[in-house]
Order: C-alpha cells, then sequence, then structure tokens
C-alpha cells in the first residue's frame, strides 16, 4: 500500500490522529473529574452498558476506551496512579462531583441484578490516593456532601445552644419572684 502523504510531511496518520483524538477526550474528562475508578468489563453486552450508563448520576461517566490510551492520557497528572490497574477490559468511571457513594452505587446494583461478582471494580483513585478493589468499601460509605454539612453544622450548633440554654435559664431564675417569707405562726390561745 502507498502512502498519499507527502515524504516529510508533519501530518500524523489516520491511526496516529485518531488516537490523539481518543486521548485528548480522556483528558477532558480527567479535568474535573474526583475520581477515576477502572471495572472490569469482559463479556458486557452493549445493552448492558447502556443499562451502568443510563443508570449513573449526571456528574458520573462511564467510558470504554483502550488502556494504552488511558495511561497516556494520564501520564504526568495526579490520575497516574491509575497505570497499575489499566490492564485487561476495562470500562473508565468518571466522577465530577465530591458525591462519590452515589456515583458507585449503581453499578453495585448492577452487579447484584445481573449476578456479576467477578465484574468488579479494578481500582480507583481519589484525591491522590490509589483504592484497590479491597478499599472499595471505604469509598461507598463516606458520607456525602450533605451528610458533612449536616455533622459540621451540627457540630457548630451545639456549643451555641448550650450557651443559649444556660442564659435562658439564669434569665428565667432572675425573672422569678423572691420566696415571700412565710408569716410567723400565731401562738395558741389560752383558754
Amino acid at each position: 500500500m502507498t502512502s498519499v502523504r507527502a515524504v516529510g510531511s508533519t501530518l500524523p496518520s489516520i491511526r496516529a490522529a485518531a488516537e490523539l483524538a481518543r486521548q485528548e477526550l480522556l483528558r477532558r474528562e480527567l479535568v474535573e473529574c474526583q475520581l477515576v475508578a477502572g471495572i472490569w468489563c469482559h463479556g458486557f453486552t452493549v445493552s448492558q452498558l447502556r443499562s451502568i450508563r443510563a443508570s449513573l448520576p449526571p456528574t458520573a461517566r462511564l467510558v470504554v476506551a483502550k488502556n494504552s490510551d488511558v495511561a497516556a492520557a494520564v501520564a504526568g497528572t495526579r490520575w497516574e496512579a491509575v497505570r497499575p490497574f489499566a490492564r485487561g477490559m476495562n470500562a473508565w468511571l468518571f466522577v465530577r462531583s465530591d458525591e462519590i457513594p452515589p456515583a458507585l452505587r449503581p453499578y453495585r446494583d448492577f452487579q447484584k441484578e445481573w449476578k456479576l461478582q467477578l465484574n468488579d471494580f479494578t481500582g480507583a483513585v481519589f484525591e491522590g490516593r490509589l483504592y484497590s478493589p479491597d478499599d472499595f468499601a471505604q469509598l461507598e460509605s463516606m458520607p456525602t456532601r450533605v451528610q458533612s454539612y449536616q455533622y459540621l453544622l451540627g457540630c457548630l450548633q451545639m456549643p451555641a445552644v448550650s450557651v443559649l440554654a444556660a442564659l435562658r435559664a439564669r434569665q428565667e431564675a432572675m425573672a422569678q419572684p423572691p420566696p415571700a417569707d412565710e408569716p410567723a405562726p400565731t401562738p395558741p390561745a389560752d383558754k
């Protein structure tokens, strides 16, 4: 097969251009990402992948990509820890919010529904830390942002409530009239 490109051309081949385009799409996914997780997807059908994608929250996206493209996209970024589990048949879950458990739960539900225990998470990177499949319980049990705010608000509110209760008790004690002296008992009359 002969090439139409001129010798010494600076244009990449179609295959190289397609590979660069795929890597650029993956880099864009990583820009606002909070978590990247690999899912072993060997044997998944297209309808199963569509089912998973449909159940994900709007802040999460499932992408099936070549591991070499993922490895090239994460090179030199904070997501480079993904590389060790970029082997085999993987789908990649990109989560763009702090709400990690709600993003992981749809896949766990899918696993239970289809009885796919072998098709588990291969690993994840969250806040620069690599999570192995055994560590996913930590990610799945993390409090959501709303739960964290509720806890923080409760911590901030308790001292104020205690101070207000003490002030209110003091004010009520001061507002009560002092106890009146009881009249002295009258001596019994002599007969």
